[in-house]
């Protein structure tokens, strides 16, 4: 059975790492939101109406048994062929990670590519922190309070770790 200071321990833990995931992680776009990864869609649309940033994650949901996705280069991406693909995923509910400042290509392999299954996106990468003082001070509260939560709480484990 649990003692008080070790389920202290625990939920201090999981607030502490549910705070450092949300500072760190960076955004899941579902590739065709509610609609997913089929035909028939308009994917530039979907992708003009998005910011991607380095860290971002595009995701690809459909029917693994139909459909995957391919990382390709412009050529295959204008052709529909996978002669230069760079990655490949069928598991139906795909997360990639963008982790380069560029553009990328993405086509379904199956032949759904020919019926629009194709997405191209533009990463941008991690806006600067602003300089002025009025930007400063604008998100330094934000900024403030989460240093202090991660103060507290490594006080909180501190204390409970010495018990």
């Amino acid at each position: 059975m649990f003692t008080s200071r070790s389920t202290h321990l625990i939920i201090i833990t999981c607030v502490f790492l549910l705070l450092i995931s949300s500072i760190v992680s960076g955004t899941d776009h579902i590739v065709g939101a509610n609609r997913g990864w089929n035909p028939g869609i308009n994917y530039t649309l979907w992708a003009n109406n998005h910011t991607f940033y380095v860290g971002d994650f595009i995701s690809f949901r459909y029917q693994k048994t139909q459909y995957n996705a391919f990382e390709v280069n412009k050529t295959g991406y204008d052709n529909c062929t996978l002669d230069s693909a760079i990655g490949n995923w069928s598991s139906g509910k795909d997360f990639i990670l963008l982790n380069k400042s560029q553009r990328y290509y993405f086509i379904c392999g199956t032949g759904g590519c020919f019926n629009g299954m194709k997405v191209t996106i533009r990463v941008h990468p991690l806006p600067s922190p602003p300089s002025s003082t009025v930007a400063a001070s604008e998100h330094s509260g934000s900024s403030v309070v989460r240093k202090s939560m991660f103060a507290v709480l490594v006080m909180v484990l501190a204390s409970l770790i010495s018990i």
